[in-house]
Parts: C-alpha cells; sequence; structure tokens
C-alpha cells in the first residue's frame, strides 16, 4: 500500500483556470535554440520551471534546477514534462538540460514573452496617461577578465512591472538602445521619463511619433537648452504644486514650477519644469537643496501639477522597485554567471517575479518569495499553471 507522500506525489494536477493567463501561452511563441533531435522537453515547460523557481526564491541556477527536481509529479505535470502512457510517471529533466537551454537563449525573446505577459496580466489602467520610467542597471558580478560588465537598460511602468529590456552594447551606452527598447511597447497616452542622458532631439522625435509624451530632464549636456531653462524668471512664476513630508527620519519639501515656452529647441516641448526639493536629516541636521530643471511635451493644463510632481519623483521608483530589489533581495550583484546572455536572462526571469509579486498587491517583495517558496501551488497559481 502506498505510502501518503506517495500519493501524494501521484495526485493529478490542478486543472488552470480556463479563464486564467498562463504564461506557457507566451514562451509558445518564442522560437527554440535546441536542434530538433534528442529535443524531450518543451521549451515552454522548461521556461516556466525556471520561471516557477524564481518565483519562489531561486537566486541561482543551481537553485533553480533544485527547486524542478524536488517539484511534486503533479507540478511537473502542470509545468508541460512529458508522461510515461504506460507507468504514468512523470520525466524530470537533467539540472544539464536545463543549463543548456537557458545559456542558448538570446535574451530578446524571452524579454519580449516576459514583458507581454506582465502587460496582459495587469489590472486595466485607469484613464488617463500611463508613466512608463527609462533606466539603465550594471550587472557587476558578470564581469570576466576580458569583457566588461553587461549593462541592461529596462522600462517599467510606474507601479513597477518591466514591459521591456534590452543589452547595452559592447563599447557603447544607453542611448542607441533607447528606440529599440520601446519598439516593442504600444506607447499611445504614456508618459516616458528618463534620466538627462535621455534628453535627445532624436528621443523626443520617436516619442512623439509614436503617440507619447515625455518629461525630459535637462543638465549640463545640453549647455544651450539648460542655460535658458535655467535662467527662467522663476522667482517671479507662481508655485504649481507643494508638498511636505516627514518619513525615514528626515523631512523634504517639494515645490514644483511650470512655464509655458513658445519656442524652445526641443522636438514638441510645450513646458519648462523646475522642481526644488528641500531635505533634513533630523539625526545630523543637514541640509541639502536639490533643484532639477525639465522639459515636456505635455500642454499648459494638459495635467495638474501635483501629477507632474508625482511623474517626476516616481521615475526613481525603477532605482526603488526593480534594481534595488533585484540587488538586495536577490542579490544579482553577487551572481558571478557572465556565460553568453545568461546574465540578461536570469535578469528577465526576476523582473518576472517582481512584477508578478506587485500585481498580486505584496509590497515586500522578500515576503512574498517566502510566501510562494512554502507551497509549490502558489507559483504555479500566479503563472497561470494551476488553478
Amino acid at each position: 500500500m502506498p505510502s501518503a507522500l506517495d500519493q501524494l506525489a501521484q495526485a493529478t494536477a490542478p486543472a488552470p483556470l480556463t479563464d486564467a493567463l498562463c504564461l506557457s501561452q507566451f514562451l509558445e511563441t518564442m522560437p527554440d535554440p535546441r536542434g530538433l533531435r534528442g529535443r524531450r522537453y518543451l521549451l515552454s515547460a522548461l521556461l516556466a520551471a525556471a520561471a516557477a523557481s524564481v518565483l519562489a526564491g531561486a537566486r541561482s541556477l543551481t537553485a533553480i534546477t533544485e527547486w524542478v527536481t524536488d517539484a511534486p509529479s503533479w507540478a511537473c505535470r502542470a509545468l508541460g514534462f512529458p508522461v510515461d502512457r504506460l507507468t504514468g510517471s512523470v520525466s524530470v529533466p537533467h539540472p544539464h538540460t536545463l543549463r543548456r537551454l537557458l545559456v542558448q537563449l538570446d535574451g530578446d525573446t524571452p524579454d519580449r514573452a516576459i514583458g507581454a505577459f506582465l502587460a496582459a496580466r495587469a489590472t486595466p489602467a485607469e484613464p488617463g496617461l500611463r508613466a512608463i520610467a527609462v533606466d539603465g542597471k550594471a550587472l557587476r558580478g558578470s564581469r570576466t577578465a576580458t569583457a566588461t560588465h553587461v549593462t541592461l537598460l529596462a522600462a517599467m511602468d510606474h507601479s513597477g512591472s518591466v514591459l521591456a529590456q534590452c543589452q547595452i552594447a559592447d563599447r557603447s551606452n544607453e542611448i542607441p538602445a533607447f528606440q529599440p527598447l520601446l519598439d516593442n511597447i504600444d506607447l499611445t497616452g504614456s508618459v516616458i521619463t528618463a534620466d538627462a542622458l535621455h534628453t535627445q532631439h532624436t528621443h523626443g522625435t520617436y516619442l512623439r511619433a509614436r503617440g507619447a509624451h515625455y518629461t525630459a530632464q535637462v543638465k549640463a549636456n545640453h549647455p544651450g537648452l539648460f542655460d535658458r531653462v535655467r535662467r527662467l524668471p522663476w522667482q517671479e512664476i507662481t508655485l504649481d504644486h507643494y508638498e511636505r513630508t516627514r518619513a525615514h527620519h528626515r523631512k523634504e519639501i517639494r515645490r514644483l514650477k511650470t512655464a509655458s515656452f513658445a519656442h524652445i529647441d526641443y522636438p514638441d516641448a510645450r513646458q519648462a519644469l523646475q522642481a526644488v526639493r528641500w531635505r533634513k536629516d533630523l539625526t545630523s541636521g543637514k541640509l541639502t537643496i536639490e533643484r532639477v530643471h525639465l522639459i515636456t511635451s505635455l500642454p499648459p493644463g494638459a495635467v495638474s501639477g501635483t501629477q507632474l510632481a508625482a511623474w517626476i519623483r516616481g521615475h526613481w521608483k525603477i532605482e526603488n522597485l526593480l534594481h534595488h530589489v533585484r540587488d538586495r533581495t536577490f542579490h544579482e550583484d553577487d551572481s558571478k554567471i557572465h556565460i553568453g546572455r545568461l546574465p540578461r536572462v536570469m535578469a528577465g526571469l526576476r523582473n518576472l517575479a517582481i512584477g508578478i509579486h506587485r500585481q498580486d498587491g505584496h509590497t515586500n517583495i522578500a515576503a512574498a518569495l517566502r510566501h510562494a517558496a512554502r507551497d509549490c501551488h502558489r507559483p504555479l497559481t500566479a503563472l497561470g499553471l494551476a488553478g
């Protein structure tokens, strides 16, 4: 008579909900980099298993393969691993099988599938413009003796879901990757926020042609534009937004002024902005004042000063909600993975896990990973593989 554990292992998998969004549907559109000979496991099944393991807190290739090896039979069936017709047993891939596949992936197709899945899974946006932040991150642990570290450029909506990601070419910077990054995103009705590096005329023209607005930071890399915006009579312009907060042992005052501009040397620029932040550390008593100048294609009166201030401040959510979490929770910079496109593939899986947990209402990603790790149903349900 089989033991209780054996009975549990042989239990049938929970059936996916008929109307649930399933990650496998998006992974099945990817081209398989493997040869036809000896291909036993579906590409979508292997990638879904890797995604589920990262959703449960796996931080490395070893942790991913261990999670797949230890998964119960019903979970392996739900993932799409083959079942022997005679014995009913499920075939589980060898760890090297999964490793070889992840190394062979090109990086572009997984990121597109992940971005499309997160976008389709997201709660329908409220009426109005959608804010998307663009920023880069260096994977410091990917450095080798002959190559510099891998740098990735990501586009994330201000709620915390990564919509697209691409790798910066060697010996290049983020500027040439800006347009390819956004090519696969529907930008209609969006506002793109980025740092001063991306305040480029070609970027502004591209965004307006795609039906998107922008808020572009202006610094000394555009001396003429910066000097013209900075020298506006800001002292005579009335406030559009004022905010005073106290948290994390500091006081902050944020002020925003806007000025319509008839002729700005930037594509479709309609307003100039000045954001000023006073910050006082209550422990040391140190006071810092920061002034930032921006331009935007939004016409005067299109949105309130409060909304503009929220977008300016919200741009840095890509650091706090994404990059910081990948570093501190997933220990990304400590990872020594550097083979091929594998650093980017692992970053994409982390983006997927962070995005899903945030969409499900979790604000503490470390706690969400521990919650998912305690029950195999949870990561599979989140991916639409089980009900």
